[in-house]
């Protein structure tokens, strides 16, 4: 026995002198064949170690890689795939979103005063309010101050006014004075001055003729003759400067004062007017100051709940509060009316073409539902900063009432697009898209058919198949398995298919 093991020891060492040998000419060492090498036992656990992963791995890995080797003389096994049997049923196909309540109804309470205002008191947000009551009141120091100054200015103006309108009456009154007085009476005198003179010159001249019978006669002497004459001529002279007067005063002195008095009139009427004008502007200055005063204390215009009007964009938050400097027409304040809400989600570019107004859906808001129909698809995609996926606004209406709806809330919205009653449907994992085709794999046999169908309408579990499949046919589960091991097994490249069903022989 003690031989026996003394020739075990020896074989042992000179296994291991060959080892040592072998490795050191392996790594280019000439003196290591020639120095004995004892048996070390940390080495022996490290080839260990590097030795057992590399089996478990060509155990593991060495039946996998035989699938794809190709060997005519092995058979796919598709008894163990899971398979579908085709049936009619029902299908209920919806678009399922997220998005928000808002009111239908919503007034919006907005800051009406001209260039802006200090928001220096405000209801609180939540509270119920009542028509009539005072909302919110805005800092009115400023238009206070400039409706007193306005006053005065219009006071001003309206002093102007007064008294360009006496000036405009006193013209008019010159007007008619002149027309109705004044050129009358010299229009009279001027007429009795050519009729006076008329009579004188006849008189004169029933003298000169009767003298001239005395003078003939010898009763009268030449002077008085020649006295006579002079008396005709100058009555003649008096009747044409009476004449001459009358004349001057009809076509002259009449147009040129009617015209001046006229001038007076008109001018006077333009001031009236234009002081009219200036007191009116002054009156509007003084009214828009005044309704600004007004403005800056809103009242609630209806009954409803105080939303305060908070804004959130990409660069910064507007969180409405007292002390707040507020912009014309910037909303502070909303008033929604709680019986008419809609949620209002976001529908992906991808599936809003399905939806149309009147499709029936429902809301769920917390853990409540509210029957729905849709009341509106947005014309164009909501901007987003963050994605650059095209989302589109969908506007449901609640057909129910609840006190427990506020705008603001999550809501989720499934829109019933489809209600298909006993079609042929199968599986969505039941079919693979190939190129422009889409594709099943039945059974057949042991073996397979693959099958171009035609798609419908889709679920989240089921799809319409249109055309390609039968009811009570079996389907394979993972069409891409088996189609994919078949042909690796008869090392068969792709085929050209036509969209007819074709079997594998």
């Amino acid at each position: 026995m003690d031989s026996s093991a003394s020739s075990t020891s020896g074989s042992a060492q000179a296994t291991a002198t060959t080892n040592a040998a072998a490795i050191a000419d392996l790594l280019g060492n000439p003196t290591a064949q020639q120095q004995p090498v004892e048996k070390s036992p940390r080495r022996g656990w490290v080839w260990f170690l590097l030795f057992v992963p590399l089996l478990l791995g060509a155990v593991f890995f060495a039946p996998r890689l035989l699938e794809f080797l190709p060997d005519s003389n092995q058979t796919a096994d598709f008894s163990n795939m899971p398979l579908y049997t085709v049936e009619r049923r029902d299908m209920e196909i919806t678009v399922t979103e997220e998005g928000s309540l808002v009111s239908d109804e919503n007034v919006d309470i907005t800051c009406d005063v001209v260039g802006g205002a200090t928001i220096i008191w405000l209801v609180d947000d939540g509270a119920r309010v009542t028509e009539g009551m005072e909302i919110v009141k805005l800092d009115a120091y400023v238009l206070i101050e400039n409706a007193t100054a306005q006053k005065i200015a219009f006071e001003k103006a309206r002093a102007l006014m007064i008294q360009a309108d006496k000036d405009y009456a006193a013209g008019k009154i010159a007007v008619e004075e002149y027309s109705e007085g004044l050129f009358k009476k010299d229009l009279r005198t001027a007429e009795s001055n050519v009729t006076a003179a008329t009579e004188r010159l006849q008189a004169t001249q029933n003298t000169l003729a009767y003298g001239e019978r005395m003078f003939r006669k010898g009763y009268i002497t030449p002077q008085q003759l020649e006295a006579q004459k002079s008396a005709v001529a100058r009555a003649e002279l008096d009747l044409g400067t009476a004449k001459i007067a009358l004349d001057v005063l009809t076509k002259y002195t009449k147009p040129k004062m009617t015209t001046e008095l006229e001038s007076i009139r008109d001018a006077a009427e333009a001031r009236l007017e234009s002081e009219k004008a200036a007191l009116g502007l002054e009156l509007l200055k003084l009214e828009r100051l005044e309704s600004e005063l007004e403005k800056c204390t809103i009242k609630a215009p209806q009954d409803g709940l105080v939303i305060y009007a908070n804004t959130r964009s990409r660069d910064r938050e507007t969180e409405i509060k007292e002390g707040l400097v507020v912009k014309e027409r910037q909303v502070i304040l909303q008033l929604p009316d709680l019986t008419r809400m809609r949620a209002d989600v976001e529908v992906h570019e991808s599936k809003v073409d399905e939806i149309t107004l009147g499709m029936p859906a429902i809301v769920r808001v917390q853990d409540l539902k509210f029957p729905g129909v849709v009341t509106s698809v947005a014309n164009r995609p909501e901007s987003n900063w963050f994605s650059t996926a095209k989302k589109y606004i969908v506007g449901v209406q609640i057909n129910k009432n609840s006190e427990t709806l506020r705008p603001g809330f999550t809501a989720e919205a499934t829109i019933i697009v489809s209600d298909l009653k006993n079609v042929i449907a199968v599986p969505v994992a039941a079919v693979i898209e190939d190129g422009e085709e889409f594709i099943c794999a039945t059974q057949d046999g042991d073996g397979f058919e693959r099958r171009v169908v035609t798609l419908g309408k889709s679920d989240d579990r089921f799809v319409e198949i249109v055309e390609g499949l039968e009811e009570g046919e079996q389907v394979f589960l993972n069409p891409g398995t088996v189609l994919g091991a078949s042909l690796s097994r008869e090392q068969e490249q792709r085929s050209e298919w036509s969209g007819r069903p074709e079997k594998n022989k």
